[in-house]
């Protein structure tokens, strides 16, 4: 489905995950507080009650409509309809968000936004190598992942200008033959990261790639989907 803005996500996955990393960072009250939203300014107001709850019906659909058994033509139609309620809200906020000098560029791409253009002689490189991972199942119900860069030093090290990875993992009975097979998506900035378990998940096989993602949001090559047995 085409959308008028290159930065947003070109399917109903990627804008669904896309925009449930803006509102998850900007629901940490760290976070919104340092860039004006909070609950007693007009900005923090709008976002409560205006941009979670129509999010939150997106959400709703996205994941019905994700679900085989559920998914039909009369969810298709809500699910686009969730999505044209929800994206001029969505380009409002990055344009907000964008123009206010409380929000770095880190944040914009902690959000899964485009950072902005830095103008500069010298633009943040795109990785052309994936990341090296190591993953750690010492503890119980736990899946540590320590990701460096090729060729640096052990389990330290990011190539210059990345600014983290991009993670997608699933927990499958076979092996995946594509990165989209991978449903969940996770980004984190400084290794190790840690993906935690319930108890019945314990022995099932977990499988992840990883890619780095820039200071402006250029993301590098997939790694190969690797694997590891939940402990």
């Amino acid at each position: 489905m085409a959308r008028e803005e290159d930065w947003m996500g070109q399917t109903h996955e990627k804008l669904y995950r896309q925009s449930a990393q803006t509102v998850t960072y900007l629901s940490v009250t760290e976070n919104r507080n340092r860039m004006g939203f909070t609950a007693d300014t007009p900005l923090g107001d709008w976002f409560d009650t205006a941009i979670k709850p129509i999010h939150t019906a997106l959400k709703a659909a996205f994941e019905t409509w994700q679900n085989d058994s559920t998914r039909t033509t009369t969810m298709t139609t809500v699910l686009y309809g969730a999505e044209a309620a929800f994206t001029p809200l969505y380009r409002q906020l990055y344009r907000i968000l964008k123009s206010s000098p409380l929000v770095h560029n880190d944040d914009l791409v902690a959000m899964g936004l485009p950072s902005r253009p830095t103008g500069g002689r010298h633009p943040a490189p795109v990785a052309t190598t994936a990341p090296v991972c190591e993953p750690d199942t010492s503890v119980i119900r736990c899946v540590t992942l320590h990701y460096f860069r090729s060729g640096g030093t052990h389990r330290k090290g990011k190539p210059a200008g990345q600014h983290g990875v991009e993670i997608r993992w699933a927990i499958l009975d076979t092996q995946p033959v594509d990165i989209a097979e991978l449903v969940h998506s996770s980004f984190d900035t400084k290794t190790p990261f840690t993906l935690e378990f319930e108890g019945h998940d314990r022995g099932k096989m977990l499988y992840f790639a990883m890619r780095w993602e820039n200071t402006t949001g250029a993301k590098g090559p997939w790694s190969e989907i690797m694997t590891a047995v939940i402990p």
